[in-house]
């Protein structure tokens, strides 16, 4: 057989293609076996390294790049960071006496735990597990009702539901002075909670002075270290993000988004537990009288967390303004329909325009140009209405429906008005 290297010009063109529909595949031939190839041999006998290679796609398909140096071992055959084990699957840890408790306050938004509060799990059960002598255990601590029945699979193993009325809504002081109850009975190793502007980040600073504890912020990083107090030292970012801080990790640290990988190897018991003593009835002075009306139209686009955008593939432009005005969605639109001028400039979405940061963000016949999927990056769900099933927005989007835009947003707004309609016969 002859050595001489053959050349396979569509297959390298195709390896330097991402979006190719048969990019993995081609990448996983020319790795020899591996699921998405980080360097191979190149046609001249030179070692070619892919630089997309680095880091591994998330369960929301994020990008995610472990700062830590410790890659995880892509899945054959779904790419980097793709895990075939579901929830059934897992393995199930059951822990019957912890040597010590880390307790995790997740911010919980709209009931349900944030791609946040998983990766702060992640974080917590790294603390837990790192001792095979001292097991311990992740103890989440949640306020008020919530939605949530996947606390086992994101690595609980206590879960402490305070689901009083005292708690609802904007509560710092009672839920410090039952955070207080909790450091006293049980005494949790450390104290971890999501550095975010959505409470958790005030919360977290209330409750190092009430045990007076100096807090670590901006934590995106942890590591072992026999010279700390705690056997853990800590990285977290200073100075408006622009340099990193080392320090011994103490027992209340506020961590970043990506501080560490989500569980999704173990299912763990999530055991329901409770205080011996009752909380008081009174425990704050901030009364929360509930939510403000805000007019969707009214709210910037970087604050908003419901975001109807339109892009060319909108036709029926008062069908979208209706839908968006039923819905409560804040309308954004691409740059095309800005440029077209069927949207105002200040509503346009992208690395361009305005960068978002919505719970919620439905991409209405939006292809997908690389500046608007930057500009997107952030949000929590993106849903995409478009007619072409191969476009980057579809790739990108959580929740995809191919069809009509005018035909899916006409149907989206007569359920709604259904659904209201059946609430207002049943009250």
């Amino acid at each position: 057989m002859t050595e001489i290297l053959r050349r396979d010009p569509r297959k390298e063109w195709i390896a330097r293609n991402r979006l190719h529909p048969e990019h993995e595949r081609v990448l996983f031939e020319l790795g020899q076996g591996t699921a998405v190839a980080t360097e191979w041999m190149g046609p001249n006998g030179v070692i070619r390294k892919n630089p997309h290679g680095l880091g591994f796609i998330g369960p929301n398909g994020i990008k995610r790049i472990d700062r830590s140096g410790v890659q995880q071992a892509p899945t054959a055959g779904r790419g980097a960071g793709h895990s075939t084990t579901t929830a059934d699957d897992r393995r199930h840890v059951e822990i019957e006496a912890p040597a010590f408790l880390v307790a995790v306050v997740p911010d919980m938004p709209g009931g349900r735990l944030s791609s946040h509060d998983r990766d702060l799990l992640g974080l917590a059960r790294q603390l837990a597990d790192a001792d095979s002598e001292r097991q311990g255990a992740v103890l989440a601590v949640v306020f008020g009702s919530h939605k949530e029945d996947g606390f086992g699979e994101a690595g609980v193993d206590r879960l402490l539901h305070l689901d009083e009325e005292v708690f609802d809504g904007y509560t710092p002081e009672t839920r410090l002075a039952a955070l207080s109850a909790i450091e006293r009975e049980l005494a949790p190793y450390y104290w971890l909670l999501p550095d975010s502007k959505l409470g958790g980040a005030d919360l977290g600073r209330r409750l190092a002075a009430r045990i007076q504890e100096r807090p670590a912020t901006g934590v995106w990083q942890i590591e072992m270290d026999d010279t700390c107090e705690l056997g853990w030292r800590c990285t977290a970012r200073g100075a408006a993000g622009t340099t990193d801080i080392q320090r011994a990790l103490p027992r209340v640290a506020l961590a970043l988004s990506e501080c560490a990988e989500p569980v999704s190897e173990t299912r763990h018991a999530a055991q329901p537990m409770a205080l011996s003593q009752a909380l008081p009835s009174q425990l704050g002075r901030i009364e929360d009288l509930g939510q403000v009306a805000v007019d969707p139209a009214g709210v910037a686009l970087a604050e908003a967390e419901f975001i109807l955008s339109a892009g060319n593939g909108v036709k029926d432009w008062d069908g979208f303004h209706h839908a968006a005005k039923v819905l409560g969605a804040t309308e954004g639109a691409s740059r095309v329909a800005v440029d077209d001028g069927f949207m105002p400039r200040h509503r346009q979405v992208g690395a361009t325009g305005t960068w978002v940061t919505a719970r919620v963000y439905l991409a209405v016949g939006i292809s997908g140009a690389i500046q608007h999927l930057q500009g997107i990056q952030s949000c929590e769900k993106v849903i995409a209405v478009n007619l072409d099933p191969g476009c980057d927005m579809i790739k990108r989007a959580d929740l995809a429906v191919i069809g009509d835009s005018a035909k899916v947003l006409a149907a989206l707004v007569d359920l709604v008005a259904q659904q209201r309609e059946e609430k207002r016969d049943a009250a």
